[in-house]
């Protein structure tokens, strides 16, 4: 045999060189195929295929390969987060970091903001990021399976002694809320996806397309926001507008993820209302209800016979947001000194017993009557504002809070309401450009 064929003469018999001898007269007329010669072209043919496979198994060795360091990088990022868990974000480890309960609700928004802040299209997560929010979501939501309350349980012994034990359940707000935040979650998610196929586009405002010429309506859009999200991609439509099934379902997923960011923010709102008013919050509150809110407001909540905080809001003719913020602060701060103040006839100086006492005042107390209506100003101007940023006993409650589980509840329904907000926001932009498109 040739060199090229030694080499292979494994391939075409299975026979061992170790396997029994065979009688002469058992041979045929006919050569055996083993000793068949083998030819340059067979050689040839069987290295490449054995380059072949070796290739493959070289290509099988590097994704292993990479699968692992991909599987390593994210176990010493999980490290790296756990670790400052622990530490409350104190890296010099000498026990000054925040509480846990502040450092989950930091790890929750920004793991929102690694995953969503570069988001800023209709358009499905890719699939790293969607593993990574599922991942590490998951991971900080399992803290919550091990928040429990105790209830009183009868239990019968065999020989009929009734004996009290205590059970162990899920705590009853996070028992209702997870199940119904993970649920929006999971419906965000879906809502994101359904625009994999779409009709419309992005060009960034800095660029201007060839595609992007066509909607004719690229400032538009930019006037319509009043440059305050310049940093946004504009999107632009084709020249003869959208399809009516595009509209639709543009419209439909608007109005899913309205619902959606009304839920959670119903959700946030019962949560802070639950946490604790922070002593240091207290403690700021001006001495005079009035001073804080003015003369102009003071006089229409005081002397009004009939409140009607919507017509008091159409007079004070807010200009922005900031605005609207700022007024949302003096209110809130005017309602709670009016609450203290009605409270003073008391002994008990404890805040928690104030807010228990607050059923057994005069109801035509001065200082009661201003602050129920401060409060109802408040919710009204919440709901006007649907977008107002959180107010400063808002964040004051999160930044003292000390309670894991109302950390988490609070800081995710927040970054799922901010979320079902923007798609909301970049829905309506798309529908904008394609009304201008049609005129």
């Amino acid at each position: 045999m040739s060199g090229d064929s030694f080499m292979f003469g494994r391939t075409y018999s299975e026979t061992s060189a170790f396997s029994d001898p065979i009688d002469d007269n058992s041979y045929s007329s006919e050569p055996s195929p083993s000793h068949w010669p083998v030819t340059k072209s067979g050689a040839q043919h069987q290295a490449m295929l054995r380059r072949l496979e070796m290739k493959q198994q070289e290509q099988v060795a590097d994704d292993k390969l990479d699968d692992q360091e991909s599987v390593d990088l994210e176990l010493e990022m999980m490290k790296e987060r756990f670790s400052k868990l622990l530490l409350g974000e104190d890296m010099s480890g000498s026990g000054k970091g925040v509480c846990t309960a502040v450092t989950i609700s930091n790890a929750i928004t920004n793991l929102y903001a690694t995953v969503f802040g570069q988001n800023l299209r209709l358009e499905p997560l890719k699939p790293e990021k969607k593993s990574m929010w599922k991942r590490e979501m998951d991971c900080l939501l399992s803290v919550c399976d091990y928040i429990v309350e105790f209830i009183p349980k009868s239990q019968n012994l065999q020989d009929g002694t009734a004996l009290e034990v205590m059970e162990s359940r899920p705590r009853l707000d996070i028992h209702i809320n997870l199940p119904a935040l993970r649920k929006l979650d999971a419906m965000l998610m879906e809502v994101l996806d359904s625009f994999q196929d779409r009709e419309f586009w992005y060009a960034e405002q800095g660029s201007m397309s060839s595609k992007s010429t066509l909607s004719g309506s690229f400032r538009r859009v930019i006037v319509q926001r009043k440059e305050e999200k310049w940093w946004v991609p504009v999107p632009c439509v084709p020249s003869g507008g959208l399809s009516e099934k595009s509209r639709k379902h543009l419209r439909h997923k608007r109005d899913c993820a309205y619902q959606i960011h009304k839920a959670s923010m119903a959700i946030n709102s019962s949560i802070l209302a639950e946490m604790e008013i922070p002593e240091t919050y207290i403690a700021s509150l001006p001495k005079s209800g009035r001073a804080s809110l003015g003369d102009t407001i003071y006089r229409y909540l005081y002397t009004a016979d009939k409140f009607s905080p919507g017509h008091l809001l159409d007079c004070l003719n807010l200009a922005s947001e900031h605005e609207a913020l700022e007024l949302a602060d003096r209110v809130e701060a005017s309602m709670y000194t009016w609450r203290r103040k009605a409270c003073l006839s008391h002994s008990k100086s404890s805040w928690n017993m104030v807010k228990d006492l607050m059923s057994d005042i005069d109801r035509t107390d001065k200082n009661h009557i201003l602050a129920e209506r401060a409060e109802t100003l408040l919710f009204c101007l919440k709901q006007r504002y649907p977008e107002l940023s959180q107010t400063s006993l808002d964040t004051s409650k999160i930044q003292y809070n000390q309670d894991v589980g109302q950390a988490i509840l609070e800081s995710y329904s927040r970054v799922l309401e901010g979320l079902a907000f923007n798609i909301v926001a970049w829905i309506e932009d798309v529908l904008f450009v394609d009304r201008n498109q049609e005129q």
